[in-house]
């Protein structure tokens, strides 16, 4: 019984180390909690602090944790978000699979959820799944890119990480494009798992083996910055790079001459969006819209950049 007593007690402390990590705690107003991938990824920093500041306006206490892509922590988080008898969860998910029984379990206690960025392979455990239209996005990245490569020429992909549905949808919408191109060859294709070094690590190593390549296409822009940044270092900046995200770094590289376009997707519209519905959820009984939502992307290049700011337009 002792033992227990003390597995109980560091069970409790753990959680509430993990909600000591939050920018927020509940304080009489009803919490909404928002879980995201790591803030490093200014994507991810910004769904978190635009429904964030949405929550607040609409009179929510907040608090903001990253679970950094592992199921485990995600768990962990939705576990003090539960004991902290959240109203809602805003959730940016860990993985389409992994996270199915995280969502359930919130379901299960009375906490609804409402995804962003990333859906989740059931219906009917989350209230709301809001994403980008990836398919849409890739493809009308796709187009751009054969046409800066007028349709020919060699070129590397870099993908997403492998757990992520959206790195598989994206990469199917480039393909659906491109593979229509007689004249285009893919010479390498590695997952830089959306980091901005491993994409840098990645490129510099396929170079080795291919110095003729036109352009580069890739999954998300921090991946499209590391490329454009190993192409810059071993004097190749006349290659064409198109990233993903709309990021505020990826559209000042695009201003300044580096990468020649990314799609955008409009995290703040949609995270706001997040906001709205589990408000009208915990006020009206309803989101007032279907489940499984789905936003357009915005293809932002040299001619249209100074129109968007923070995945947004200004």
């Amino acid at each position: 019984m002792k033992h227990r007593n003390l597995a109980a007690i560091a069970t409790a402390a753990g959680a509430l180390a993990l909600a000591a990590c939050g920018s927020g705690a509940p304080a009489g107003k009803k919490l909404i909690a928002i879980i995201t991938p790591s803030h490093d990824n200014p994507f991810f920093k910004a769904e978190a602090e635009t429904a964030a500041a949405r929550a607040r306006e609409l009179g929510y206490e907040v608090s903001t944790n990253s679970h950094d892509d592992d199921p485990h922590k995600q768990d962990q988080l939705v576990d003090v978000a539960i004991a902290n008898r959240a109203a809602a969860i805003v959730l940016d998910n860990a993985g389409a699979d992994a996270s199915v029984a995280a969502v359930e379990k919130a379901k299960a206690a009375g906490v609804p959820t409402f995804l962003i960025d990333r859906e989740i392979n059931v219906t009917g455990a989350a209230v709301s799944q809001i994403v980008s239209n990836n398919y849409q996005g890739a493809a009308l990245g796709a187009q751009e890119f054969v046409r800066l490569l007028g349709e020919k020429g060699s070129y590397f992909e870099l993908t997403g990480r492998e757990s992520d549905t959206n790195a598989a949808v994206r990469a199917r919408g480039f393909h659906d494009v491109l593979d229509k191109y007689d004249g285009l060859k893919q010479a390498g294709r590695q997952s830089a798992n959306w980091s901005q070094t491993e994409a840098y690590q990645k490129v510099e190593t396929m170079l080795q083996g291919n110095r003729n390549i036109k352009g580069i296409i890739a999954a998300n822009d921090t991946m499209a910055l590391g490329a454009a940044a190993a192409l810059k270092n071993a004097g190749l900046d006349k290659v064409v790079v198109v990233g993903f995200d709309g990021s505020p770094d990826a559209i000042a590289s695009i201003k300044a001459g580096e990468i020649k376009a990314t799609v955008l997707q409009p995290a703040a519209t949609i995270s706001r969006m997040a906001v709205d519905q589990a408000h009208n959820y915990l006020t009206k009984g309803s989101t007032g819209a279907p489940e499984k939502q789905s936003i357009d992307c915005e293809l932002v290049t040299p001619a249209n950049a100074d129109r968007y700011g923070l995945f947004g337009r200004k």
